[in-house]
């Protein structure tokens, strides 16, 4: 068993750096050069936004990293101007090319707002995205986004969904986490909501038996 746990240890290592800033957010310099639907997305003007609607902008235009409208929008936090890309038609569920959508995205910058509003207006909570086949609820569970986990679960998210690494969102709040609070708070929003506990990773080590090896002591009192 210690082998495996420390193969495992290896590779939560290897990648915990690495898979939150896996999303390539607008530059200062990007932003500058926005015109049309990118830029009044990216000042979040509602207004500009409705003008350039009636004119018959093309709502889901690509910028150089494949980022639609939307995507600008939800990066920046402009919830309103979110909204009326979607109500417009804009598509909520297209990837930019570091294959994440918007929903995705609010969860990896904790902006519950924004995805309350993208799943008011009709976003999806169960896409796979990134590069990881994961999901949002894997991305905000690794990063311990406890708020938006339970604003996910309510929307119907997957709880059991295994990535390309072979990890749940249950294992990676273990396997990823700090075992702090809000990742506690993690473990306990998909536990009460039927997460299966019993899902092991590659090497057959269960999110209970990572966190007793971690010393996550309470997070492995909610696992037991």
């Amino acid at each position: 068993m210690a082998r495996r746990l420390s193969l495992a240890a290896a590779l939560a290592l290897a990648l915990s750096s690495a898979q939150a800033p896996a999303q390539t957010a607008p530059g200062a310099a990007e932003i500058a050069a926005y015109r049309g639907l990118h830029a009044a997305a990216a000042a979040g003007d509602g207004a500009e936004i409705r003008r350039l609607v009636t004119a018959r902008a093309e709502l889901d235009a690509r910028d150089g990293n494949g980022r639609t409208p939307l995507h600008v929008a939800t990066f920046r936090g402009h919830a309103e101007a979110a909204r009326l890309l979607i109500a417009a038609g804009a598509q909520p569920g297209l990837l930019d090319d570091q294959r994440y959508d918007a929903v995705t995205i609010a969860s990896v910058r904790d902006d519950e707002p924004m995805l309350k509003a993208l799943i008011a207006s009709g976003a999806s909570a169960a896409l796979v995205t990134s590069r990881y086949d994961g999901t949002a609820l894997i991305a905000a569970a690794h990063l311990g986004h406890d708020g938006v986990v339970r604003e996910l679960i309510r929307a119907g998210a997957p709880l059991d969904h295994v990535n390309n690494l072979g990890w749940t969102a249950l294992m990676e709040a273990v396997v990823l986490g700090d075992g702090g609070p809000r990742h506690v708070e993690t473990v306990r929003a998909l536990v009460t909501a039927g997460a299966d506990r019993r899902i092991a990773d590659r090497q057959g080590v269960t999110p209970l038996q990572h966190a007793k090896a971690r010393g996550y002591g309470a997070i492995a009192a909610l696992l037991e």
